[in-house]
């Protein structure tokens, strides 16, 4: 009995201690206050980024819009630097022209493709294609600026350009003004194919959110899976579909290197898809650096700069609008 006194004192002292070294509840309520804020401020970071980003471009740019005003430089079809005349009107006109033959090339195989892969496919289809489209949306644009160089180009210049001369050349939109390959349907096409892997795993991942309940019941009442798609999947899914577009449109309005490769890169106002454009993210990596000793030369480049952050901004704030007003309705 003496023996047996000691372990458990022992035993004892070991819980005692043990219970000791636990933290408190009002430590552990410090801890998670802490990193609670902690979280909070890394959170804010990115927003902070784009906030002192904003404030240097209006810094930068702010001498050249004191001088001619916003309106003027926003609407000016004229862009001779070396007589002070910066208009920004074709190279906005030029962004808005790829960017739109881009998704409107995009869309509709995208669609088509999230379709299949998340109502038809095999699990081993699907697979399959996902680390392939994560493989596309990997390769770098200048890699695609070459193919759309080689490939794209003479395609365009060669074959679309003459049969719709032939069979559309009346519509202004569809005339050919140029005999080169370089122009808007060259870099949407490019930019298409650019854009395709996000816009498809947004899609699929939104088309993945509908219950599949909703699937069985509609399949139950005798319904095919075509009209279960068409009548029940789309109309829940047909913000979210919205937001992956402004998402994939937002990717190409920002796209530089592999759009200045295809697009001709002339400051005029396009009126057909085979016009040559000059958009406002080749404005800027081809000439920043260059020809400063113009006078506000470089407060115009920024100014450029600064409109393309502010569309880019509006769009992805109403792609999360829409996303957030989609999760509310579920």
């Amino acid at each position: 009995m003496s023996q047996a006194n000691p372990t458990f004192s022992n035993q004892s002292d070991k819980q005692t201690e043990g219970r000791n070294s636990r933290p408190s509840a009002t430590l552990r309520a410090r801890q998670d206050h802490a990193a609670r804020r902690a979280f909070f401020i890394f959170t804010l970071l990115p927003v902070l980024l784009i906030l002192f980003v904003t404030v240097a471009l209006i810094f930068r740019s702010w001498p050249i819009i004191s001088k001619y005003g916003l309106f003027d430089l926003l609407f000016g079809q004229v862009w001779k630097p070396n007589n002070g005349q910066f208009g920004f009107w074709p190279f906005i006109l030029g962004t808005f022209w790829v960017t739109t033959v881009g998704v409107v090339l995009a869309v509709p195989a995208c669609l088509l493709t999230s379709i299949y892969l998340a109502e038809y496919a095999h699990n081993r289809t699907r697979s399959f294609a996902k680390p392939i489209l994560d493989l596309l949306a990997a390769i770098p644009p200048v890699v695609y600026g070459v193919w759309g160089l080689v490939a794209i180009v003479p395609f365009v210049d060669d074959v679309l350009a003459p049969l719709s001369d032939r069979w559309l050349g009346p519509v202004s939109i569809f005339s050919v003004n140029q005999p080169t390959g370089f122009n808007i349907l060259s870099a949407g096409i490019v930019l298409a194919v650019m854009i395709a892997p996000l816009i498809i795993s947004v899609m699929y991942e939104i088309f993945s959110t509908v219950p599949n309940d909703l699937r069985h019941a509609s399949l139950a009442v005798g319904a095919t899976q075509w009209q279960t798609i068409r009548n029940i999947i789309l109309p829940q899914v047909g913000p979210g579909i919205l937001a992956a577009i402004v998402l994939g449109a937002s990717r190409a309005l920002g796209e530089t290197i592999a759009v200045l490769m295809v697009v001709g890169n002339i400051p005029q106002i396009p009126t057909s898809i085979f016009d040559s454009a000059y958009p406002l993210p080749a404005l800027i990596a081809n000439n920043y650096g260059e020809m400063m000793s113009i006078p506000l030369y470089d407060a115009a480049l920024l100014s450029a700069a600064l409109v393309l952050l502010v569309v880019i901004l509006i769009f992805n704030i109403l792609s999360l609008i829409v996303l957030r007003r989609m999760l509310r309705k579920k």
